[in-house]
């Protein structure tokens, strides 16, 4: 069983700076590719940042330059940095752990089943 636990969400003004964190296991993070993904109310998830075991990462258009994602293995954590942010990242964040594949390639939503229960990340404007 995979446990993943999301931290470091708030409300932020337009411009400014959040740090967002998943603990797991460290065998989670050394093993399979990592996700962060976002939902907005009314909106589909969507993928936001993927970082493999080898630590490369990807990242979608609308958050490249902004946000980064990094891992700490020995620590077992999972962080995303954003910076810039704005009302439209105005989301519902959540970790994911994917099921088997160590490196991210083109794995959507379904090949992720492991979730954190989500951190609330709100910017006004």
């Amino acid at each position: 069983q995979v446990l993943l636990v999301e931290s470091g969400g708030g409300s932020v003004q337009a411009g400014g700076s959040l740090r967002l964190s998943c603990a797991s296991s460290v065998h989670t993070f050394a093993a399979r590719c990592m996700a962060w993904f976002r939902q907005a109310p009314g909106k589909g998830r969507e993928k936001v940042a993927r970082i493999d075991i080898r630590g490369i990462t990807t990242y979608a258009d609308s958050v490249k330059g902004r946000f980064t994602v990094s891992k700490d293995s020995a620590m077992s954590t999972l962080a995303l940095q954003m910076n810039s942010l704005q009302p439209e990242d105005t989301a519902m964040y959540y970790c994911a752990a994917a099921g088997g594949s160590r490196y991210c390639g083109d794995l959507g939503e379904a090949d992720f089943p492991y979730w954190g229960k989500g951190t609330q990340v709100t910017v006004s404007s």
